[in-house]
């Protein structure tokens, strides 16, 4: 079913100053509390009437599946607000549960910013962090542990963004960017262009805001259009890296840079003590608030089938939750595939159909094509194990996903052509 079209002039992927003057209110970091959109806060019931975007079925509350013979039901211990299991070739949802509640999103929200974002900069461009670039970042942020005065890559700035999530990063980005102000304007112009119509903008980390909502359904969207993009999925499944630190001196009075290895927050793909690696994951987001409490967006292959699943704030309060429910949706997702009659679809952008196939969107970061720096190790290069509670462990990742994108086999809808994304590289 078509998305339904907003009056009022489309919006452009270009920041504008009546949508800069819509989007941002006073309180974009104000500190996590209770918000002023009661569809932001933790109301346990979801809206009567949602959107219909991607089928009418979407726009209903409660589960929403449609089993044929032999189709496994759905898990029974999925206590999530929010959630959808959809694939992501054919862009059919598979099955959902209030897809379109607009709730508060927390980090997952990051997956847009770097959508948005990522293109601008080659990897290589270097930025020496101002005093007022890390202004505004909210108390009790996740940060990656940027120094003012220091200079850093876009490499870095960005796996600061994947890895540790980190807000300080995302507001050194932005100020590249030309501001906070322009940077949340540009992110609700695409949220706008791929369709994400549940989607409100305040802060472009995801720290609570007044006002800023997303759903699972255009999580799920920002997940499958950022992975189109080569860095977007480099980044999103790397496990460690090395991190600059600060500037020092040797005993012989040699300046030098101190580093720091950052880890993958995401434990589906990192582990951790009461989780393990999950089987052909590759990404992409999670977060976590106080107004949003969990949220967290996959994606994982297996047998070439690519599954994407977004879970939004699950009722029960064990460790690592979300992601033990997001694994068994993915498991549920794997054992339905072909079994059960789409509820619904992932969209494609609005300016899909005028796209030309031999068009070139690399997505690559400025255009540019380049290899991690050293220290950089991406699930298809993982480590092996080294104790630290599963992180790194490559064995139990499938870089099947990876291949998969690497060699153009995935298709963000049949509907949407897509060049090659890159050429298929060989497992390790």
């Amino acid at each position: 079913m078509p998305a339904p079209k907003k009056t009022g002039r489309r919006f452009l992927l270009v920041t504008s100053a009546a949508l800069t003057a819509l989007a941002l209110t006073p309180a974009a970091h104000a500190a996590p509390g209770p918000s002023t959109s009661p569809s932001a806060g933790p109301s346990a019931t979801p809206p009567a009437t949602m959107s219909s975007v991607g089928g009418a079925r979407l726009g209903e509350p409660g589960n929403q599946v449609d089993l044929a013979g032999g189709a496994p039901v759905l898990p029974k211990d999925v206590t999530a607000r929010s959630w959808i299991v959809a694939d992501a070739e054919s862009g059919d949802v598979l099955a959902a549960h209030n897809a379109h509640w607009r709730l508060a999103p927390a980090s997952t929200l990051k997956m847009l910013f770097a959508d948005t974002l990522l293109p601008k900069w080659p990897k290589t461009t270097q930025h020496k962090v101002a005093v007022s670039d890390l202004a505004g970042v909210g108390a009790g942020s996740s940060l990656v542990g940027i120094k003012e005065e220091e200079t850093y890559t876009v490499h870095d700035l960005w796996l600061g963004v994947f890895l540790r999530s980190g807000n300080d990063a995302v507001h050194v980005l932005s100020a590249m960017n030309g501001g906070v102000d322009r940077t949340v304007a540009e992110m609700n112009a695409h949220a706008e262009e791929l369709q994400a119509l549940d989607t409100t903008v305040v802060s472009p980390d995801g720290y609570d805001a007044p006002r800023q909502v997303s759903s699972a359904y255009d999580l799920t969207l920002f997940a499958r259009s950022g992975l189109q993009k080569k860095d977007f999925r480099e980044y999103a499944s790397t496990v460690r890296a090395k991190f600059p630190g600060e500037t020092a001196k040797d005993k012989k009075g040699k300046t030098y840079r101190k580093s720091f290895e950052i880890q993958n927050t995401n434990r589906l793909l990192a582990g951790d003590s009461d989780i393990d690696v999950y089987p052909g994951i590759a990404g992409v987001k999670n977060g976590n608030t106080t107004n949003a409490g969990a949220t967290f967006t996959g994606v994982a292959e297996r047998d070439g089938r690519v599954l994407l699943v977004t879970v939004m704030n699950p009722a029960k309060s064990e460790h690592n939750e979300v992601y033990k429910e997001a694994a068994r949706l993915l498991d549920w997702g794997f054992q339905a595939a072909g079994k059960v009659k789409p509820v619904g679809e992932l969209v494609p952008p609005r300016s899909a159909a005028q796209a030309s196939p031999g068009t070139e969107a690399s997505g690559e970061a400025g255009g540019v094509s380049g290899k991690g720096a050293v220290g950089t190790k991406p699930v298809a290069g993982a480590p092996a194990a080294d104790g630290s509670t599963g992180v790194g462990v490559a064995a139990g990742i499938t870089a099947g996903v990876l291949v998969l994108l690497a060699g153009g086999a995935f298709l963000v809808n049949r509907r949407w052509p897509l060049p090659e994304l890159m050429r298929r590289r060989s497992r390790p």
